[in-house]
C-alpha cells in the first residue's frame, strides 16, 4: 500500500471518528447536563445489591482450570448506584460497565484481577486510581471529575480515556512509561491542561488534547459558540488550554495529535524524532505567522494537516505556502493538493534555493575581471 493510500484511509478514518464523536458527545453532554439540572440535592446511598448483580450479568465462560463457570461481563448502567463494594466477590469479571451512576469510590475494582474492559463514565470520580489489573486493555472514565492522572499504571492497558467536560486535569502526571508500555491512545479533551508536558509514553500513537467541542467560546469567553448545544450555567467552563507544544518531541511513534480549539500561537515543540506523525490537526488555534509551518519540515510522514479558523488560514498564499514548506503534505483541511499545485510550489522552492545560493556567494554570477592588456 503506497503513502497515498495510507493518508486516504487516515483521512477517512479521521473525519468519521470525528463526525461520531461529535454525535455521540452531543449525546452524552445532554444526558449529563439534564442530570446535573433535575438533581438538587445530594444522591441518597445506593449500594449494589445482588438483585442488580443478577440482572446486569452476562457471558457465560469458562474460569480457572476449565472445570468451573462463571459470568464474565456486567452492565449496570443508570443505576444511581453510590457503592459498588458488592464486586470484590466477582473476582471473575472481564467487562464491567458502571456508567451513569454517583461512584466516588472504585477501590473494590482491585479484586477484579481478571478485567479487561473498564466503563466508568458519568460518575463522581476524583481519581482514576486503582491497583495494577495486569490484564486491563481499555479504561474509559470520561464525564467525572478527575483532577489528576495519578495512579494509573496497567502494563497492557492500550485505550485510556479522560476526557470531559467535568474532568479538570491540569497536567499529566504520573504516567510511567515503564509501567504504561501497552498505551497507544490517550484521550484528554476537554479538561484544563495547560501543558503538554508529562505524556512520555513512547508507544503512543493517538493523542487527543482537544478542548471539548460543547464548550468552545469565544476569544474574549463572552458567548459559548458550539453550534450543536450550547452550555448552560450548570456546566463548567472546561477546555485545554495550550499555547504551546511541549515535551512530545520523543514520541517517535505518534502517529495522530489532536490540538484543536487550544490556544498554541506557534509551532515550537515538534521534532524529526516524531518520524511517525502523519495527522495533524490544529483548528482554531492562534497561529497567525505562515513562517511558523517551516517549522513542520522535519516531519517525515507528515501528509494531513489542518489549519482551519486559525488567523493565518487568512492569508492569500496559505495554501501554497504550506506545500513549499512542506513538500510530502498531501491535504491541507479538507482538501487535496494536486499535481499542478506541487508543480508551482516546486517552482518556487527552486527559486528560493537559487536565491539562497546567491546571497551566500554574490559573486558567482559576476563576468570574471580580466586585467588590460
Amino acid at each position: 500500500m503506497s503513502d497515498e493510500d495510507d493518508v486516504d484511509d487516515i483521512d477517512a478514518e479521521q473525519d468519521e471518528v470525528e463526525r461520531e464523536e461529535d454525535e455521540k458527545e452531543l449525546e452524552d453532554w445532554e444526558d449529563y447536563r439534564k442530570e446535573a439540572e433535575e438533581v438538587s440535592e445530594e444522591w441518597l446511598p445506593t449500594p449494589l445489591t445482588e438483585v442488580m448483580m443478577k440482572e446486569g450479568l452476562s457471558l457465560l465462560c469458562k474460569v480457572g482450570s476449565g472445570l468451573a463457570h462463571a459470568y464474565i461481563k456486567l452492565e449496570i448502567k443508570d443505576r444511581d448506584l453510590t457503592d459498588i463494594t458488592l464486586l470484590r466477590s466477582y473476582i471473575h469479571l472481564r467487562y464491567v460497565d458502571i456508567s451513569e451512576n454517583h461512584i466516588t469510590d472504585i477501590s473494590p475494582l482491585n479484586s477484579l484481577t481478571h478485567l479487561l474492559w473498564l466503563k466508568a463514565d458519568g460518575n463522581q470520580l476524583r481519581s482514576a486510581r486503582i491497583n495494577e489489573l495486569p490484564y486491563l486493555q481499555i479504561a474509559s472514565f470520561s464525564y467525572n471529575q478527575i483532577i489528576d492522572t495519578e495512579g494509573i499504571f496497567h502494563p497492557r492497558l492500550g485505550s485510556l480515556d479522560l476526557k470531559g467536560v467535568w474532568n479538570r486535569i491540569r497536567q499529566v502526571t504520573g504516567l510511567d512509561p515503564g509501567r504504561l508500555s501497552s498505551l497507544h491512545t490517550l484521550e484528554l479533551r476537554g479538561n484544563q491542561l495547560e501543558t503538554t508536558t508529562g505524556i512520555n509514553l513512547p508507544k503512543l500513537k493517538n493523542l487527543y488534547l482537544v478542548a471539548h467541542w460543547a464548550l468552545r467560546w469565544h476569544r474574549d469567553g463572552s458567548t459559548a459558540v458550539a453550534s450543536k448545544a450550547q452550555p448552560t450555567a450548570s456546566a463548567p467552563r472546561a477546555q485545554n488550554l495550550l499555547k504551546k507544544v511541549e515535551g512530545l518531541e520523543n514520541l517517535s511513534n505518534l502517529t495522530t495529535l489532536h490540538l484543536r480549539d487550544n490556544q498554541i500561537e506557534t509551532l515550537d515543540g515538534f521534532s524529526k524524532e516524531m518520524k511517525s506523525l502523519q495527522y495533524l490537526n490544529l483548528r482554531s488555534n492562534m497561529i497567525a505567522d505562515l513562517a511558523e509551518l517551516a517549522k513542520l519540515r522535519d516531519l517525515p510522514k507528515l501528509r494531513a494537516l489542518v489549519l482551519l479558523d486559525n488567523p493565518c488560514a487568512d492569508e492569500t498564499d496559505y495554501r501554497q505556502e504550506a506545500l513549499v514548506q512542506m513538500a510530502h503534505l498531501e491535504r491541507l483541511d479538507k482538501e487535496f493538493y494536486e499535481d499542478e499545485d506541487r508543480a508551482e510550489a516546486e517552482e518556487i522552492r527552486q527559486r528560493l534555493k537559487e536565491e539562497q545560493e546567491q546571497e551566500l556567494d554574490p559573486d558567482q554570477d559576476m563576468e570574471p575581471y580580466l586585467p588590460p592588456d
